[in-house]
């Protein structure tokens, strides 16, 4: 059966979509250093064995009025 067809990933500035590949004990201590520093949202485990999350770093988009 072939693949259905994706729609194209939406990205918003400073928000990072994160997959972790490792076991429970690792998740807990890379969500813990992560949250110490960003906003992240609650881990998400999957059946396909990643975690996934979404990590914001605040708006990283340029200012369209070029002030700094």
């Amino acid at each position: 059966m072939p693949r259905r067809e994706r729609r194209p990933r939406q990205h918003l500035p400073g928000i990072a979509d994160i997959r972790i590949a490792a076991d429970d004990a690792t998740v807990a201590l890379v969500v813990e250093a992560l949250r110490r520093e960003f906003n992240v949202t609650d881990p998400e485990p999957y059946d396909s064995g990643y975690t996934y999350l979404r990590l914001d770093a605040g708006n990283t988009a340029p200012d369209p009025d070029g002030d700094d």
